[in-house]
């Protein structure tokens, strides 16, 4: 399996960029920002709870 170079890339985040446009991939970042940080706070807030449990 060939692995993707620079060129490559270059071209899919040129395609992602004219299919979703800049505005829509900014959202989308953000949103699994938002996303990725609400899941290591359950994360963390299970840890807590299964310490309490515990003791």
């Amino acid at each position: 399996m060939a692995s993707l170079g620079t060129p490559e890339l270059l071209i899919v985040l040129a395609v992602v960029l004219i299919i979703f446009g800049v505005g829509r991939i900014g959202k989308l970042g953000s949103e699994l920002g938002k996303g990725i940080q609400a899941f290591r706070s359950g994360l963390r807030q299970g840890q807590t709870e299964e310490t309490k449990q515990e003791n």
